[in-house]
């Protein structure tokens, strides 16, 4: 019941087709592949997207795949809690957090398009006219967060901003004084757009998604750069339960990926390990800044 109630609240796809290898071959696969995509953008958007990826891996592991988008990054972290998921796409954090509350492995993340690294941006931007040269410009003004629980709309931002000296609260994450009002936007998109449209005066978000919309010209191009950091990675993760041959398949599937439309869509040069050890510095931070549970 649960696991139908998370399908109904995040919307399932799969493909209706059998696939054509036979699941006898493997016996540690499981009969369907559930997948857990955390939503850095609109949900619906996020779920359209990873279909051409659902398919590869179908056909790549033989079994039916299904993709998941819950409505925020807690809904996630809930479903690979419940058992309800066997792969998901989490942001670092979102990664420290759920294994606070339930055995995964993370397997591997892309080689960056942008940086040629494991690791990807956070930057925190505003518009060119703000009259805001420097983070300590935006004493008593709003700022946009993405969702709590996001690595590079969240926690690195909120490092930023700690390091210019503002004094973000670890128990109340709505109060970071001297900024005067804090807001979350839910999604990357939806902070650059406040930013935008001038309803706060900065916000943080991933650099390669911001990238992206200003290309789409769905946010202006000439968004000025206040500070950035690199992140490692979004993880792809699996449950410990999961077995470990076909742990080792999923990771190979990754790593073989060489059609450059789905490295493309999946924003990935390539895919290369992870182990748990590559994400200290989050976990870090996420203690020190009061986002290991934020939902």
């Amino acid at each position: 019941m649960a696991f139908l109630a998370l399908a109904l609240m995040a919307g399932a796809c799969g493909s209706d087709q059998e696939p054509e290898a036979s699941r006898e071959t493997d016996k540690g696969a499981p009969k369907t592949l559930r997948i857990g995509l955390v939503p850095n953008i609109a949900p619906e958007e996020q779920r359209a997207k990873y279909q051409p990826f659902a398919r590869y891996l179908q056909d790549r592991l033989g079994v039916k795949v299904e993709l998941f988008v819950a409505t925020n990054y807690a809904g996630t972290v809930r479903a690979l809690e419940a058992g309800q998921l066997d792969l998901a796409y989490l942001g670092g954090l979102t990664y420290v957090q759920a294994r606070e509350r339930t055995k995964i492995e993370p397997l591997v993340t892309e080689v960056d398009r942008e940086t040629g690294e494991r690791e990807y941006l956070s930057q925190i931007v505003t518009r060119a006219d703000s009259g805001v040269s420097k983070l300590e410009d935006l004493a008593g003004k709003d700022f946009a967060f993405g969702d709590p629980s996001s690595t590079s709309g969240s926690l690195y931002p909120r490092a930023m901003l700690v390091d210019a000296r503002f004094n973000c609260s670890a128990t109340t994450l709505d109060s970071c004084p001297p900024l005067e009002r804090v807001l979350y936007s839910g999604g990357h998109d939806a902070a650059a757009q406040a930013v935008a449209k001038g309803q706060v005066a900065a916000a943080g978000l991933e650099a390669r998604i911001l990238h992206r919309l200003q290309k789409e010209g769905k946010v202006p191009g000439d968004l000025k750069v206040l500070s950035e950091r690199k992140v490692m990675g979004y993880p792809w993760v699996s449950p410990s339960s999961v077995d470990q041959g076909f742990r080792r398949r999923l990771a190979e599937a990754f790593q073989d990926i060489q059609d450059p439309a789905l490295l493309d869509l999946l924003r990935a040069k390539s895919y290369v390990p992870v182990t748990a050890d590559d994400y200290k510095e989050v976990d870090e931070l996420a203690r020190k800044l009061g986002l290991l549970n934020t939902g």
